[in-house]
């Protein structure tokens, strides 16, 4: 009987001297090429090159070495066909049949800092890796396909009980390995097209959508408990919350994850656009805000954002832009959250944090800014794309339409206001004014289908507080109405996109009420 056959190619080397090893100790004939023949040979690993196989030296600098048909026959022959094994034996090829091969890091590559140029990343392009992969998972039934370090341990266990046979590997592991080889080809190519889209056409929507994630981790459930739900982390760098080191209480759920990135999403807009405010502080319930400060003092924004809508707040999630320090978590002392996310936290600070049951508090270091990146949602049939960033509002061309003009430092807090609404369901309004040491929402009123009823939602959750106050707006008024209310209320200032036929009426409104208005040109509705 003719020694069975594994060919090694891979970028990544983790455990493939125990594996190659293991396999030589049983029999098993090792094939590879280049680095990894390399990398072998001084592990003391018997090796056969490829090159010898194929009677053909590698060339290009690498870019052809396995395209043979001695190499894809010998995994593609079919073992139950007479014609396949009589042709590969008239070729004088023999078989495969084993193949371990995982492909260029084209991802790792893409996401650098400071970036790859174009050419070094289109060498990052695998032909010859796919290709090995691609047979192999084509013909699983007579080749074992392996393309992560974590599925040797499993296929060693498997091929010891068959004293090193391939039949070992029975087909039910045989289907979940060409599986896994599918998904890993399909991500790879998913990559590369989505990466050079951008790179060759500068534009930020694809012409079609193209999505890849690594494996699914199960969540404790969906938005109903009896939903079942996973996270699916992007493929390439871990980034954002797949980056996050989770510190003890149970496993996320589905809801946490959206509360969470609501959360992130509105930290990383205030670090980019409140340059001004040393800390903030972010409160997100069912993915809405109701609180939000920027202030001199850490413990200060966690206060003003609390007190911005206290009831809403229990069981929320929390996210700071800076380490988490002990004033700040004793200030939080028992209140009911159900996640936190901060850059870092101070040791006392955890301690304190964590004596309460079930908190769950992250890691997310550094935070980051809030960047414009595709965003995409699936809907019935198809899907949605769009850039979304922070507000993008030009402020040197917004314009103040009323006889009351406002100061740099109330210019301030509708920049804060506006990254704030950004992040509100439409339709929104919201209340902010100055604090001591910064600035905060007072009053939110997010998810309306009429905008006066938004007013009137953060009037009475701002309640006295509103007197003074400045009002944000995600859209334009369509009436006066709205002005109308908050003159009611006591708001001194109001900043909207515009955009109304009403316009006009709108800012006599505002004249008649003695309130500046500010004009932003850009609309920040969030369905």
């Amino acid at each position: 009987m003719e020694r069975p056959r594994a060919l090694f190619s891979v970028w990544d080397k983790t455990g493939i001297e125990e594996l190659a090893s293991s396999l030589q100790s049983m029999g098993w004939t090792i094939l590879s090429t280049g680095g990894t023949a390399t990398r072998l040979r001084d592990s003391g690993i018997e090796v056969t090159d490829v090159s010898e196989v194929t009677s053909h030296p590698e060339i290009f600098d690498g870019r052809v070495k396995t395209l043979h048909p001695a190499v894809h026959g010998g995994i593609l022959a079919r073992r139950e066909s007479k014609q396949d094994m009589e042709k590969l034996a008239d070729m004088g090829y023999g078989t495969i049949d084993m193949v371990c091969v995982n492909l260029y890091p084209f991802e790792e590559t893409a996401s650098r800092d400071p970036p790859a140029s174009d050419q070094e990343l289109i060498e990052m392009i695998d032909i010859g890796g796919p290709t090995m992969v691609r047979s192999a998972a084509k013909n699983h039934a007579d080749v074992i396909v392996i393309t992560n370090p974590e599925q040797h341990e499993s296929i060693l266990e498997a091929l010891s009980a068959s004293d090193g046979d391939p039949s070992g590997i029975d087909l039910a592991m045989r289907k979940d390995l060409a599986m896994s080889a599918f998904q890993s080809t399909a991500a790879y190519d998913s990559a590369v097209s989505n990466e050079l889209w951008w790179r060759f056409t500068g534009r930020r929507i694809p012409n079609r959508i193209l999505a890849s994630s690594e494996q699914g981790i199960e969540l404790r459930y969906g938005e109903n408990p009896h939903q079942p739900a996973s996270f699916f982390p992007s493929t390439g760098n871990p980034r954002g919350l797949s980056r996050a080191v989770q510190h003890g209480g149970k496993p996320l759920s589905y809801n946490n994850y959206l509360d969470l990135d609501a959360a992130l999403r509105l930290a990383r807009s205030l670090l980019q656009t409140c340059g001004f405010g040393k800390h903030s502080c972010v409160i997100i319930k069912h993915t809405n805000p109701c609180g939000a400060s920027v202030s001199e003092k850490q413990v200060s924004a966690w206060e003003n954002a609390l007190a911005s809508d206290p009831e809403s707040a229990f069981g929320c999630v929390i996210a700071f832009d800076r380490v988490v320090v002990k004033e700040t978590a004793e200030s939080i002392g028992k209140h009911f959250f159900e996640c936190m996310i901060a850059p870092g936290y101070e040791s006392d600070a955890l301690d304190i944090l964590s004596k309460s049951k079930n908190r769950r508090m992250l890691t997310l270091d550094p935070l980051g800014e809030l960047i414009d990146e595709p965003k995409t949602r699936q809907v019935q049939g198809g899907w949605l794309s769009q850039v979304q960033g922070t507000s993008g509002i030009d402020w040197e061309n917004a314009r103040l339409v009323t006889k009351k003009t406002l100061d740099e430092e109330e210019l301030n807090l509708a920049r804060f206001g506006t990254s704030v609404i950004a992040e509100v369901q439409s339709n929104a309004i919201i209340l902010v004014r100055k604090t001591e040491t910064g600035y905060s929402t007072v009053g939110v009123g997010p998810g309306q289908t009429s905008r006066v009823e938004a007013v009137r939602i953060a009037a009475r959750r701002a309640g006295d507080r509103a007197q003074g106050a400045m009002m944000i707006s995600d859209a334009f008024f369509p009436f006066r109405d709205g002005i109308d209310q908050s003159n009611e209320i006591g708001i001194t200032s109001v900043v909207q996109p515009g955009g109304s036929i009403r316009d006009d009426e709108v800012i006599g409104a505002a004249n008649e009420f003695g309130m500046a208005m500010v004009f932003t040109g850009t609309r920040l509705f969030r369905h």
